[in-house]
């Protein structure tokens, strides 16, 4: 097994160039961390390439939820709903400062139309049951039936006049572009495995077996062989361009389904608890569920046929949202934040819309060596990880003598999970709010914070990440721009847009320093930034808006 490493970019690209690997991860999303770190955790040489930036496409874009999918429950995916709740439980103990459990409101609304009617409340409490039963109990609070006067006491602003009752049960939120990262990090610091972003496949070389012997990537304009024997291919809605490198041929597997969601002030939908909220028109619901002093809702579910590349929050997709949530009177002009991401579903012959795709994963290994892997969840990343490097292991096989043959993930703390829990207690507003973000990794943002007391100030106006924040990202979590700062290792970008844009220049001077960055590169990059914003508003048909009445003084995603 190879030993502790760094988290480096420099070092990984002099890494991928010089040294030999049993296997090559293709995809620095959730999927690709995850694997990543079942696979150096069993002693495998491994690498990893993402060529954007971690978790850049859906890994950043989903809805935050470490949950088991209630609707997939009643669409019969019993075992998938299994799977994913002994998942939830896991993650809760593996990383407890990103996981937090969370209340969730199921309203039983009458009228015509109505998603969940009441005559129908009976049976959906029997889906309740089975969820306790499934997996729910493991987290030791079962679901109960409440009245429609404690119903409003936790989200005032539901329709009075229709609602009968509801149903209070339990799942958990967790940040999915830190949890990418916090993977990636406990995969290269505390197994070897080599992880650098800004890194994209361009070839996967073969012997006269056609056996995978190696791989072409290419990074800052410079081509690197990287020895390797076998390629897993965890690219998401991209899997289909590795597949083609392998097979010559597209097999169009995937089926991309689109997800927005919009960002409002919390004062607008005054929910102390996550509500599902019905959506008559087309027989779904959509989650509404607090972030700090902010609402975020969603998702949509819609096919998708453009770029696989940041794909557009449109006018329609935000008038679907904003109808769902037509009773609380919210508008355009309340939208703070919106992002949308693509699911990299399987295609299945016998469905007609998205939302009746399987969300169970598959891994189909190639004869050559590739291994690639495609659906699933969020929540089931590390079984999905599992999964996939057995195949690995399977292919390898007397190859790699010495190689543990079982993943070793189960109970693996992630880092920052040791030192949490006393951390997350402290008086101080600012180490909590890092305590739940970094874990037992805030000591060193301190430190930063301590030898420059201007970094304890606001990154940006409103939200409570602190300069030091920014620099810790570039230093230590292989941040190289603006956006990376922005948009993933904090989620200024997401709740609250604008404001962002506003505090790009500042977050580039910040940040130019540490990345050696001329000050007309560091211009470019803040004037980039805010053209990607801005595009997104329009795109989105959204006029600016301002956070002037909201104060984040809680921490983001926090119990």
């Amino acid at each position: 097994m190879i030993g502790p490493g760094w988290f480096d970019r420099e070092d990984a690209l002099r890494r991928l160039a010089d040294d030999p690997f049993d296997v090559l991860v293709v995809g620095g999303g959730i999927t690709g961390v995850g694997v990543a770190l079942d696979a150096a955790s069993r002693g495998l040489r491994t690498a990893l390439v993402e060529r954007g930036d971690f978790a850049s496409g859906t890994s950043s874009k989903s809805s935050k939820l470490a949950h088991g999918g209630l609707r997939y429950l009643q669409q019969g995916e019993i075992r998938l709903v299994y799977q994913a709740l002994h998942e939830r439980q896991r993650l809760r103990h593996n990383a407890p400062h990103l996981v937090k459990l969370l209340p969730f409101l199921l309203p039983v609304l009458t009228g015509k139309g109505s998603v969940i009617p009441k005559k129908l409340s009976r049976a959906l409490g029997i889906s309740m049951w089975m969820y306790d039963l499934t997996g729910g109990a493991r987290i030791g609070k079962l679901h109960e039936r409440i009245s429609a006067e404690e119903t409003l006491a936790h989200m005032p602003t539901l329709p009075e006049d229709k609602l009968a009752a509801s149903y209070l049960y339990y799942d958990a939120t967790v940040d999915d572009a830190r949890l990418t990262l916090t993977v990636a990090r406990t995969a290269a610091i505390e197994f070897g495995a080599v992880a650098a972003n800004g890194v994209s496949l361009v070839g996967i070389d073969k012997d006269a077996k056609g056996q995978v012997q190696g791989a072409t990537v290419l990074a800052d304009g410079e081509e690197i062989r990287v020895r390797c024997r076998a390629v897993v291919n965890a690219a998401g809605v991209w899997s289909d361009e590795v597949r083609h490198l392998d097979e010559g041929v597209d097999p169009d597997s995937i089926r991309p389904a689109k997800g927005i969601h919009i960002t409002v002030p919390w004062g607008k939908v005054r929910n102390d608890v996550a509500v599902v909220v019905p959506v008559p028109q087309d027989k779904r619901s959509v989650f509404v569920v607090p972030w700090g002093d902010l609402t975020y809702i969603g998702t949509t579910d819609t096919d998708y046929d453009g770029p696989l590349d940041d794909p557009a929050c449109t006018e329609e997709d935000v008038d679907y949202l904003l109808r769902a949530m037509k009773f609380t009177g919210i508008t355009r002009a309340d939208v703070v934040g919106t992002w949308a991401g693509l699911r990299p579903l399987v295609k299945s012959k016998g469905s007609g819309k998205t939302a009746d795709l399987s969300r169970r994963h598959k891994v189909n290994p190639s004869e050559s060596g590739v291994v690639t892997i495609t659906g699933g969840k969020l929540t089931t990343y590390r079984e999905m990880a599992a999964d996939t490097v057995d195949a690995v292991v399977e292919h390898l096989g007397s190859a790699i003598d010495g190689v543990a043959k079982r993943s070793r993930t189960k109970k693996l703390r992630l880092r920052g999970a040791e030192g949490y829990d006393a951390l997350a207690l402290d008086a101080d507003p600012v180490i909590a709010h890092l305590a739940n973000r970094y874990g037992g990794e805030t000591a060193t943002v301190l430190a930063l914070a301590d030898a420059d007391p201007s970094l304890r100030e606001p990154l940006v106006e409103g939200l409570p990440y602190i300069r030091a924040e920014a620099v810790y990202a570039v230093r230590y979590e292989m941040a190289r721009s603006v956006d990376d700062v922005l948009s993933r290792r904090t989620r200024a970008r997401l709740l609250a847009r604008d404001a962002s844009a506003a505090a790009a220049g500042d977050v580039a001077d910040l940040i130019a320093p540490i990345l050696g960055l001329t000050a007309d590169e560091a211009a470019e990059q803040a004037a980039t930034y805010r053209a990607a914003v801005e595009l997104e508003r329009t795109q989105a048909g959204l006029p600016e808006t301002a956070l002037e009445a909201v104060s984040l003084g809680e921490d983001l995603l926090a119990p």
